[in-house]
C-alpha cells in the first residue's frame, strides 16, 4: 500500500489508476471518484443530480474565450473563473468587470496548467463575502459514509486558507445537520473510500452551495481530529485494508473547539508576498496533548523557492471557542522565526481582532479589516529599547570577558568590560535603529552593576542578566521595576526579542562605510517582489508604457505575480529572460531616464 499524504499527488487519478494496475493499494478514493470530483464541472452535475446545492455558473466543454465570456456576462459580474481540475486556491482568479475578464483568464489558465497540466476552467456566480465552511466526511468499502463535523476556514488571502477551526462558529445544530448529510450525499454519489473534505459556501442566512469536494486528507484534518478525538489517518489505514468505518454517525462525538494558524514564509506587509530564505532561528510552543505542532523543516534549513511557503502548523484545543482561542495566541507568542518575514505577527493581531473573536468571519475578513490586522509601524516603546540597549551591551560584555580571561592578566582591573571608573561614572553613547528612525540611547554604567539609560529625554533605571537556556540565550530585565523575560536572537545587525508581549526589532546602524547600495535604491526601473521564475515577459525595448500595465509574470512558491510598472515611460532595457530566474530586489526592468529628471530632483 502507499500513503499519498495530502498534496496534489494525492489527488492525482492517474496515479491512482496506476498504483490499482500494479497491485498497489491507493489508500485513498477509487481513480473514479477522483475523477469525477477532481473535474470540478463534472462534480457539480453530480451534486445537482443527487440534491445537493450548487452554485449557478457555466461549466461546459467549450473552452473558448468568447463562450466563457458570453456566460460571464449572463451570470452577472463578478465572477469566479476555476480550473476545472483545481485545489490548492491555485487556477482561480475573481473577475469583477468585463474590462478584466481577458487577463485574468489567461492568468487562471496559466497558474492551472502549471499545477495540474490541464488549463480548462468554469465561470461560476461569485458569492460576496460569503464563510468557506467544509465538511469531512468518510467512506468505506462497504458502502458506509459518515460526516465528522465541519470546519470554518473562511479567513483567507489568495484564496488560500490562514486559519482553520472547528466546528464553524454560529452554526446551529440543525444547520450542523443538514451540512453533513448534504456532504454524504455527495459522497456516496460517487461511491467514495476513505478521508474527503465536501466544500460549501455559505451566506449570512447559512444557506450553503457546494463549492467543490477535495479527495484526499485536508491540511487542516487535525482540527477535526482535535474535537472528535478520532485518528483520520489511522482510520485511512483501516478502510483501505478493507475494515468497516471505525464508528457509526452517532458514535462520532463532538467535544471542544480546535483552531490550526498556518505559519507561512511571507511579508503580510508586502501583499503577502511569500519570501524564501533561511531558518536561522526556529523555536516552537511545548507540544502536548492539546497543542500539535507540524512541520518539515528544523532550524538552519532553507525555505525553498520551489515548493509551498508553508512553514508548520500550529493546533491548538480547549472545551470552548473563547479559551482555544486564548491558547492559540498564547502559543503564536512561542513561535520564534529569525532569518525571513513569516506571518506570526499578523496571526496575533488577527486572533486577537474582536470581530474574529466574536466569530464573525467571511472570505473578504483580510480586506474588510486590513488596516486593523496590518497596522502602520508603530514606534518601539522606550522601553523596549532599553531592553534591546542592555541586550546590547551584556553581549558585548561577555564576549569581551571571555576574550580577556583568555589572552589577558585575570586579576587585572584593566581586562573587564564593567564600565567602572575612579570618581566617575562613565557613559556611552549607543545609536539604535527602530525601522528608519535612528534613536539615540545614552547609556550610563552606575557602581551597582545597573545602567541608567537616556531615550528621547526620558531617563530609566535598568538592569539585568544574560542566561542561556534550551540553546537560546534569554534576557532577563528590569526597567523602572518593571521585570520582563525574552528570548534575544542576533542576525548580523539586527537584534530580535520575543516575549509574552511580542516581539521587537531593533538594528544597530551599519557605519556609512561599511553600507552596500540598496538594489531597492536603483532608480528608474522596477524590482523583484520575491526570489522566482520569469514565465513571461510582455514587454521588450523601445516600449511605451502606462503606470499599471504588466511587464512580466513571476512564478514563486507555487503563485503566480505580475509585475507591472509603477510609472508611465518607454522600457530602456529588460534584464531577465522567459525562463531565468531573479533574486528578490534585482532589477528587472530598466527605464528611460526622463528629460529634466535632475532639475525636478534639485528642485
Amino acid at each position: 500500500a502507499i500513503h499519498p499524504g495530502y498534496g496534489f499527488l494525492s489527488e492525482n487519478m492517474e496515479f491512482a489508476e496506476l498504483c490499482k494496475q500494479e497491485g498497489i493499494i491507493f489508500i485513498g478514493p477509487p481513480s473514479s471518484a477522483i475523477r469525477d470530483m477532481g473535474i470540478k464541472s463534472t462534480s457539480k452535475a453530480l451534486m445537482a443530480a443527487a440534491g445537493v446545492p450548487v452554485v449557478e455558473g457555466y461549466h461546459g466543454e467549450d473552452q473558448s474565450e468568447q463562450c466563457l465570456r458570453q456566460h460571464a456576462g449572463r451570470i452577472g459580474y463578478p465572477v469566479m473563473i476555476k480550473a476545472v481540475r483545481g485545489g490548492g486556491g491555485k487556477g482561480m482568479r475573481i473577475v469583477r468587470s468585463e474590462k478584466e475578464f481577458q487577463e485574468q483568464l489567461e492568468s487562471a489558465r496559466r497558474e492551472a496548467k502549471k499545477a495540474f497540466n490541464d488549463d480548462a476552467v468554469l465561470i461560476e456566480k461569485f458569492v460576496d463575502t460569503p464563510r468557506h465552511v467544509e465538511v469531512q466526511v468518510f467512506g468505506d468499502h462497504h458502502g458506509n459514509a459518515v460526516y465528522l463535523y465541519e470546519r470554518d476556514c473562511s479567513v483567507q488571502r489568495r484564496h488560500q486558507k490562514i486559519i482553520e477551526e472547528a466546528p464553524a462558529p454560529g452554526i446551529k445544530p440543525e444547520v450542523r445537520r443538514k451540512l453533513g448529510e448534504a456532504a454524504v450525499r455527495a459522497a456516496k454519489a460517487v461511491n467514495y473510500v476513505g478521508a474527503g473534505t465536501v466544500e460549501f459556501i455559505m451566506d449570512s442566512q447559512h444557506n450553503f452551495y457546494f463549492m467543490e469536494m477535495n479527495t484526499r486528507l485536508q491540511v487542516e484534518h487535525p482540527v477535526t481530529e482535535m474535537i472528535t478525538g478520532t485518528d483520520l489517518v489511522e482510520w485511512q489505514l483501516r478502510v483501505a485494508a478493507g475494515e468497516k468505518i471505525p464508528l457509526s454517525q452517532e458514535e462520532i462525538p463532538l467535544q471542544g473547539h480546535a483552531f490550526e494558524a498556518r505559519i507561512y514564509a511571507e511579508d503580510p506587509n508586502n501583499d503577502f508576498m511569500p519570501g524564501a530564505g533561511p531558518l536561522v532561528h526556529l523555536s516552537t510552543p511545548h507540544a502536548d496533548l492539546s497543542t500539535r505542532i507540524e512541520t518539515g523543516v528544523r532550524q538552519g534549513d532553507d525555505v525553498s523557492v520551489h515548493y509551498d511557503p508553508m512553514i508548520a502548523k500550529l493546533v491548538v484545543w480547549a472545551a470552548d471557542r473563547q479559551a482555544a482561542l486564548t491558547k492559540l495566541r498564547h502559543s503564536l507568542r512561542q513561535f520564534n522565526i529569525v532569518g525571513l518575514c513569516t506571518n506570526v505577527d499578523f496571526l496575533l493581531h488577527l486572533s486577537a481582532h474582536p470581530a474574529f473573536a466574536a466569530g464573525d468571519v467571511h472570505t473578504d475578513f483580510i480586506p474588510q479589516h486590513h488596516e486593523e490586522l496590518l497596522p502602520s509601524r508603530r514606534a518601539v516603546a522606550s522601553e523596549h529599547l532599553c531592553r534591546a540597549a542592555l541586550g546590547l551591551v551584556l553581549q558585548e560584555k561577555a564576549v569581551t570577558d571571555t576574550f580577556t580571561l583568555q589572552t589577558q592578566d585575570p586579576v587585572s582591573p584593566f581586562s573587564f568590560s564593567s564600565g567602572r571608573r575612579l570618581n566617575t561614572r562613565y557613559t556611552r553613547n549607543l545609536t539604535l535603529r527602530d525601522g528608519k528612525r535612528n534613536v539615540a540611547v545614552a547609556v550610563t554604567y552606575n557602581h551597582d552593576g545597573s545602567y541608567s539609560m537616556q531615550v528621547e529625554g526620558e531617563t530609566f533605571r535598568v538592569r539585568g542578566a544574560l542566561h542561556s537556556e534550551g540553546g537560546c540565550t534569554r534576557l532577563s530585565s528590569c526597567v523602572n521595576g518593571v521585570v520582563r523575560r525574552a528570548k534575544l536572537v542576533t542576525l548580523g545587525s539586527t537584534m530580535h526579542l520575543f516575549s509574552t508581549e511580542g516581539s521587537v526589532v531593533v538594528d544597530v546602524p551599519v557605519p556609512k562605510y561599511l553600507s552596500a547600495m540598496s538594489s531597492e535604491g536603483a532608480r528608474g526601473g522596477t524590482v523583484a517582489p520575491m526570489t522566482g521564475t520569469i514565465e513571461k515577459v510582455l514587454v521588450k525595448a523601445g516600449d511605451k508604457v502606462k503606470a499599471g500595465d504588466s511587464l512580466m509574470i513571476m512564478i514563486a512558491m507555487k503563485m503566480e505575480h505580475t509585475i507591472k510598472a509603477p510609472q508611465d515611460g518607454t522600457i530602456k532595457k529588460v534584464l531577465y529572460t522567459e525562463g531565468s530566474q531573479a533574486d528578490r530586489h534585482s532589477l528587472l526592468v530598466e527605464f528611460e531616464e526622463e528629460e529634466g529628471g535632475d532639475e525636478r530632483e534639485a528642485e
